[in-house]
């Protein structure tokens, strides 16, 4: 049986869900609509137990260390599923639409199927599960808050190798936010093949603004968890 050391704020929304009779509950979040280059990445969590020794909560609320810390304690709690989709199919579909393909896809890369879905916001996912939205979710479902976790530093983890291939732009302080150090380097080194074409203001930097950069962001996307 689920225990739970967590603050009932954490709760509701499980207990709840096991009350009407669910018994795979699992929590979905994404990271990364806002920045300016990179992916949107979604994870999807069932919580094998409510126990955790490592703080959860929203990961924005949340330490680099103490993220680390959780999502190394979730990996072996949980059963987790993780979506990514990249700058270029955000920009041919938007980031709305993208972020529901992440969502959709960390779903399906679940070991198990969970019979409800606690989602964050309301971005809306084509999957046939009952779902129940939950505006700043992370702050009121621990499955939610621990998708979170797991969406952000994978996403970090991303953005830290890109970091590697384009040094110029500092994604790994700012993860291609629009930071005042970031628009600096596109001012001065124009867009990189990760930046987000369709977003502005890289939409609106003039063409021949443009540097020469690698064509290719040849980052393997299976290797951060």
């Amino acid at each position: 049986m689920i225990r739970s050391k967590r603050p009932r704020r954490l709760l509701s929304h499980e207990s709840k869900a096991l009350k009407n009779g669910y018994r795979i509950i699992a929590g979905i979040d994404e990271a990364g609509r806002g920045p300016l280059a990179g992916p949107v990445v979604a994870s999807c969590v069932i919580l094998k137990t409510w126990d955790f020794s490592a703080e959860i909560n929203d990961s924005k609320l949340l330490s680099p260390k103490a993220r680390e810390t959780a999502f190394k304690e979730i990996i072996q709690k949980a059963s987790v599923g993780i979506g990514i989709v990249d700058e270029k199919i955000i920009d041919k579909i938007n980031i709305y639409r993208a972020t529901s393909m992440a969502m959709h896809q960390a779903v399906m890369n679940l070991p198990e199927q969970p019979d409800i879905l606690l989602v964050d916001g309301k971005v809306p996912i084509p999957c046939s599960q009952k779902k129940v939205f939950i505006i700043k979710g992370d702050r009121k479902s621990l499955s939610i808050a621990c998708a979170s976790i797991i969406a952000k530093v994978t996403r970090d983890r991303i953005m830290a190798e890109f970091d590697q291939k384009y040094p110029q732009y500092g994604f790994m302080k700012h993860k291609g936010y629009g930071t005042r150090q970031h628009m600096l380097s596109l001012k001065n080194f124009g867009p990189c093949p990760i930046h987000r074409r369709s977003f502005r203001p890289v939409s609106e930097m003039s063409e021949n603004t443009f540097k020469a950069v690698d064509t290719e962001a040849l980052i393997s996307y299976n290797q951060h968890i």
